[in-house]
């Protein structure tokens, strides 16, 4: 299954619209994203990334949306672990 998770941009390099290139956060992890796809993100956008590609920009309650779901999963999962 492939999984796509949303993160903030936080600084963007490059101006051509091909090589365009952006610091996203994820949780306070820092990865280099392709920033092609979504020529119109400007810094603290959140976006929408798969393998290294931001595909689409996300409001920021919808994002915090997807963080609490997230969260909760992590929660069920960490419970089911205690059971074990």
């Amino acid at each position: 299954m492939c999984l796509a998770i949303p993160g903030k941009i936080t600084s963007i390099s490059e101006n051509d619209p091909l090589m365009r290139t952006g610091q996203v956060s994820f949780g306070g992890f820092l990865k280099e994203v392709n920033l092609a796809y979504v020529p119109e993100a400007k810094i603290d956008n959140y976006v929408i990334v798969h393998v290294g590609f931001a595909i689409s920009i996300l409001n920021e309650e919808e994002a915090h949306r997807v963080f609490d779901t997230l969260n909760q999963l992590n929660a069920l999962d960490n419970s089911e672990g205690d059971r074990q």
